[in-house]
């Protein structure tokens, strides 16, 4: 089935998709590709650069195949060939080829790539018949019996039939339709911050650890993107304070946090910190989860990070949006627009996989803790941990936790 074939409803249906991340350009993608009428309204002024590599496996690779964006998205992977663990003078303590801390087995059949060039290869998919709002955001929603009458931040209004929130971990829609964050917003004490700086180190498809064991922070990677032209620079620290202390709005703010905390770092550290000053692809949160009772109320739904963030130490949230995506889109075209219908099935089909993939999360705080002990070591000379591997992703219990039989439509 083509991306240009529109089946008829009986039920014509508007949906508006609140968030361009991932989530929200498959599900528009699937939805355009069903028939129904998408919008997608992004804060951002476009697809939002930066962030994070992500990892596409299990029934996601099947999901992308189905969009026929297998060979696409494998072709812009990260392409590692492995990793070095370094000390705070940069000497290199241990090395593998067999795999690397942000992608897992280098020659297994998971795809590692950044997530704006997956968001963007979603959104070129989904082709002319999505309409998308940029710079623009939902300010309030009423539902009624008939549909959702949404007023944006830029002052217009428009009516639309249902209303999808993936707008992330922090969701305006879920805030608006559920009530507060903290309800359902689930801290580890964790804190990530990535970047993009110039590849100064002259690295080749190669990804560089160190754990400064200082100040609370964990661990600071750095791993080549786009062909090596560019690092993408990662910063993990914990915190007992808070979270709302550690979390300022303003990207500015952010930034001053991360770099008082990175204040007294050896190894490449500082010359990361001057290219976070002048980088707009920056990005930086709490490590947490979301987890609620039910992902739908009314003509609302949740989707991906808004209605049941997995967390980045899972590795598993961006194959569980593109899943979810496909499953959403599926069971709204195979009820023919019945929200009812299609909501409840989402839910029941979904969840356990969601529960599952949120277990993880143990697994992720091991190895952080892990990595945490190696550097505070006795003056630092103990063994950074994990490098012989195998990686969590290829465990049994990894793999059993993220199987998913992906239905037909």
């Amino acid at each position: 089935m083509t991306n240009s074939i529109r089946p008829h409803h009986s039920r014509p249906t508007s949906i508006l998709v609140s968030g361009a991340g991932i989530a929200g350009t498959a599900l528009a993608y699937w939805l355009a590709r069903y028939g129904f009428s998408v919008t997608v309204v992004e804060r951002a002024a476009d697809l939002r650069g930066g962030g994070q590599a992500v990892d596409v496996r299990g029934s996601a690779l099947q999901v992308i195949d189905r969009m026929g964006l297998l060979e696409d998205v494998r072709a812009a992977k990260t392409g590692l060939r492995g990793m070095s663990y370094v000390d705070a003078d940069g000497r290199e303590l241990r090395r593998t080829t067999g795999w690397t801390a942000s992608g897992g087995s280098s020659d297994g059949p998971d795809v590692e790539i950044l997530r704006d060039e997956l968001a963007t290869l979603l959104a070129r998919a989904a082709g002319t018949g999505v309409e998308y709002l940029f710079g623009d955001s939902i300010g309030t929603l009423v539902q009624d019996d008939g549909g959702v009458r949404v007023r944006f931040a830029s002052g217009a209004e428009r009516r639309f039939d249902l209303l999808v929130g993936a707008d992330g971990l922090h969701s305006a829609t879920r805030r608006l339709v559920f009530g507060p964050e903290a309800d359902y917003l689930h801290p580890i004490g964790t804190y990530i911050a990535s970047w993009s700086a110039p590849n100064h180190l002259g690295l080749d498809r190669w990804e560089v650890f160190h754990q400064p064991g200082v100040d609370g922070v964990w661990g600071c990677m750095a791993m080549t993107v786009r062909d090596n032209t560019e690092l993408r620079v990662f910063v993990g620290f914990t915190s007992e304070e808070p979270y709302e202390r550690l979390l300022p709005r303003d990207p500015m703010a952010q930034k001053r946090l991360v770099a008082e905390r990175c204040a007294s770092l050896r190894w490449e550290v500082p010359r990361f910190l001057k290219a976070m000053w002048e980088t707009d692809a920056f990005h930086y949160d709490v490590v947490a989860q979301i987890r609620m009772d039910r992902w739908s109320r009314g003509r609302v739904a949740l989707l991906g990070d808004a209605g049941y963030c997995c967390s980045p130490l899972t590795g598993q949230g961006t194959s569980v949006a593109l899943t979810a995506a496909y499953v959403l889109a599926g069971e709204l075209h195979a009820a023919d627009g019945d929200h009812e219908t299609a909501f409840r099935a989402y839910e029941e089909r979904l969840r356990p996989h969601v529960t599952a993939c949120q277990a993880l999360l143990g697994l992720g705080q091991e190895m952080v803790a892990a990595e945490a002990r190696a550097a505070a070591g006795p003056e630092g000379n103990e063994e950074p941990t994990g490098v012989d591997g195998p990686a969590r992703e290829d465990s049994p219990e990894f793999r059993a936790a993220v199987a998913f039989d992906l239905p037909d439509y």
